[in-house]
């Protein structure tokens, strides 16, 4: 091998080599949350403010439940909930509310403040807490793996705990092998509708990214994709409605 090729392959090896630690480097703390702690200069608030593509409409919906204060200054831990899971909850209040022949929602404000607060409530949480400092759930194992119960911030019961994903290589193949628990570990939030029952049905959300550190405490922002806000539309959708739209 000439030097001139011998140059090219190792300058190739090294873009390589730089390339995954990057690549690693990016994914690392959104993947498995909890792999290295997201400092933030700022309060809950603040850092929400600062992720417009994810976060301003949830920003809006805190100033109109006045829960500003809380979001600045309590010591809380809350798991975030994206804008296009707000989004998906007004189009679907709106589908209920044509159907009963009843004024749509046009703008946030149009839902009471109560609803917004007591909705928000249910991600929020005093104290904080990190993936570390919560237990491992697997919801075919609950006997064995069940999470915690925690009181959100409005005392409804919910369930946190850490799914423990299965390490798995050669996916798909006459040769997989699949470890369990040897995976990734990632963090979900349950709300149990039937607390007489509290085994036989949770709606869950898992996180995307944890741990994210603020001056006043942690944020674990919501995965978007099968999450509707509240939990259930059904629930959004009824204290909605009950605590009237607009100036009903």
């Amino acid at each position: 091998m000439n030097k001139f090729n011998k140059n090219s392959v190792l300058l190739t090896l090294a873009l390589i080599v730089v390339g995954l630690a990057f690549s690693c480097k990016k994914y690392e703390h959104y993947i498995d949350g909890g792999v290295k702690e997201a400092k933030f200069d700022g309060t809950i608030l603040q850092y929400l403010q600062s992720k417009p593509l994810h976060f301003d409409t949830l920003t809006q919906v805190i100033k109109i439940a006045g829960m500003e204060s809380v979001f600045s200054n309590d010591n809380i831990t809350f798991f975030a909930p994206t804008d296009p899971t707000i989004g998906k909850a007004i189009r679907t209040l709106n589908k209920e509310l044509l159907s009963t022949g009843k004024d749509t929602v046009s703008r946030l404000a149009d839902i009471k403040p109560a609803v917004w607060k007591t909705v928000l409530s249910l991600y929020l949480f005093k104290g904080t807490n990190r993936l570390k400092d919560y237990s491992q759930v697997d919801t075919l194992a609950l006997n064995t793996y069940k999470g915690q119960g925690y009181l959100s911030y409005n005392s409804t019961p919910m369930n946190i705990g850490v799914v423990y994903n299965d390490a798995v290589t050669n996916a798909g193949s006459a040769t997989e092998v699949r470890v369990k628990y040897a995976g990734y570990r990632q963090l979900m939030i349950s709300y149990i509708p039937d607390l007489s029952r509290p085994q036989a049905f949770w709606i869950n959300a898992l996180v995307a990214s944890s741990d994210i550190n603020p001056t006043n405490g942690i944020v674990h922002a919501l995965k978007i994709e099968k999450h509707s806000f509240g939990f259930s539309s059904n629930y959004f959708n009824s204290i909605a409605i009950e605590n009237g739209i607009g100036n009903q």
